[in-house]
């Protein structure tokens, strides 16, 4: 039996995951394929694949591109949900800003440096015609450290992914004002480059597992309920993400790293492009 350590955000899209790891698929493979939850989110994910915490990242695909130019010693090895993230853009539910508009030159909490909370921000402001170098960040970690920074006033507002975070817009903690998805394939299944060079057969067989339970899981029965329960939403929200969700079996093109490179340089998150090969498995 072959350990694997495998990391990714306590969010909906990585059911899938959690299901085959239930079901024992991959361990029926040879595979102990062992899933740790980050709640911090992508930023701390490259760091763990930096420090060998974890040998797979599901991960952002702005991020880890972003980080492997930086000298981050993994391979995207392919594109997990194809349709975007939608961002929502948050303000404290009493907050004095009711427009977009309103938060230019005012403080954004994100979970730490480089995560995707603070890559988005600047497509945000970018967006908007605001002068991206004029952004302020507040590190808050977590959705729990946003809300403290809103309803405190450390921070003016927090992007995340929408439906985790409707609960708190429902509950009155936070108010939504508007949606940033992003222009790109929302995530990425990324390896460190000494897992891939010693074990491809695995990884292959892990991909071809996950692959399957992605192709088929919006089929699988009461999938909406499950949902629901899993990660405390309303069933109506959780249908409303499934429809505009698409989960990917392909790789990265060479167009689309091409578009999120690009864009990454013009709003300088990046100061080079890295190579198809340097960042995408072959």
């Amino acid at each position: 039996m072959k350990t694997i350590k495998i990391a990714g955000v306590p969010e909906h899209f990585n059911l899938p995951w959690h299901l085959c790891i239930e079901n024992g698929e991959f361990e029926a493979e040879g595979i102990d394929l062992q899933w740790s939850d980050v709640p911090e989110g992508t930023g701390k994910l490259c760091q763990m694949l930096r420090d060998k915490k974890t040998d797979i990242a599901v991960i952002l695909t702005e991020g880890i591109i972003k980080d492997i130019v930086a000298g981050n010693p993994s391979k995207i090895v392919q594109v997990y949900v194809q349709s975007p993230l939608i961002w929502g853009i948050h303000v404290d539910a009493k907050s004095k800003h009711e427009t977009l508009s309103d938060l230019e030159n005012t403080k954004v909490a994100i979970s730490r440096i480089g995560s995707g909370s603070q890559l988005m921000a600047y497509v945000n402001a970018h967006n908007q015609g605001w002068k991206t170098d004029d952004l302020q960040f507040e590190i808050i970690n977590t959705i729990d450290g946003a809300v403290e920074a809103l309803s405190n006033g450390t921070a003016d507002y927090f992007m995340w992914e929408r439906f985790m975070t409707k609960p708190l817009v429902d509950n009155g903690t936070f108010r939504r004002i508007d949606d940033c998805p992003t222009p790109w394939p929302c995530f990425v299944i990324a390896v460190r480059n000494e897992i891939l060079e010693n074990h491809p057969e695995i990884i292959e067989k892990i991909l071809e597992i996950i692959n399957q339970t992605t192709e088929e899981f919006k089929e699988i029965p009461s999938i909406d309920r499950t949902l629901s329960e899993h990660y405390n939403q309303k069933q109506e929200d959780i249908q409303e993400w499934l429809s505009l969700t698409e989960w990917s079996q392909k790789q990265l093109s060479e167009n689309m790293l091409n578009k999120v490179q690009n864009q990454l340089l013009e709003l300088s998150i990046i100061d080079k492009k890295g190579t198809f090969a340097e960042i995408v498995a072959g």
